[in-house]
């Protein structure tokens, strides 16, 4: 059983991921990126799951990865190669997961919680989400997944400054479907996810492969994004 996910029943071909370290604020440190790719690979596996919702508790999305372990890293070569092939199976797993995916934003959403947020197919934010890139002072930025949502301009601006960007500002840039308040966010979230649960699974994967395809990603790790 995960240990800092939670994951709901499949109902109506819909499952909610739920992020649940918000003692760290939820950061996505090897085990909680090790489950994360776990749960969807096993999802993608499951024929009766459709759509995917991300969440995370405490009223935040996600403060990025686990900064303690990037100092571990640096005094442990051992370990710095189990933190960055991590870091790619996660990235690769979220970014390429051939289900639709909604992400459901509370609170910070920020470094590698942005970056969650961005290879999420829809975006719903509560009033108090907020995204930045604070990591531009120490380390590299996702660039790409950003790019493809709100255009090159927006995209260098946010990703060279580390600005803070509210809910309302992420709407008017695109960046999120909705705004709403903190009680509503996870059931409109819901809402997406059974809009596009209504459609066959075959049709929703020959979309995403579009999608995806469209996007130009191309593979690679982590810090080739």
């Amino acid at each position: 059983m995960p240990e800092h996910i939670l994951i709901s029943e499949i109902e109506n071909g819909i499952c909610t991921i739920t992020l649940n370290r918000s003692e760290k604020k939820n950061a996505l440190s090897i085990a909680l990126r090790d489950e994360i790719t776990e749960a969807l690979n096993g999802l993608t596996a499951n024929l009766d799951a459709k759509v995917i919702v991300i969440t995370g508790s405490g009223g935040i999305f996600s403060a990025g990865f686990d900064l303690t372990e990037f100092q571990q890293a640096a005094e442990d070569p051992e370990f710095s190669a189990a933190l960055w092939a991590s870091s790619d199976r996660y990235h690769h797993a979220v970014l390429f997961c051939p289900l639709p995916i909604v992400a459901a934003v509370d609170g910070p959403a920020i470094a590698g919680g942005f970056d969650l947020a961005t290879m999420c197919d829809v975006r719903i934010a509560s009033e108090n989400a907020y995204f930045s890139h604070p990591e531009i002072t120490f380390g590299d930025v996702m660039y790409s997944p950003l790019h493809d949502l709100v255009g090159g301009a927006v995209a260098r601006e946010l990703c060279l400054t580390g600005r803070k960007l509210g809910a309302k500002e992420a709407a008017e840039k695109n960046l999120v479907a909705q705004v709403v308040s903190p009680d509503e966010l996870l059931e409109t979230a819901q809402d997406y996810a059974r809009m596009i649960a209504s459609a066959p699974r075959e049709n929703l994967l020959r979309t995403k492969g579009k999608i995806l395809n469209r996007a130009g990603i191309i593979p690679g790790g982590t810090l080739s994004l």
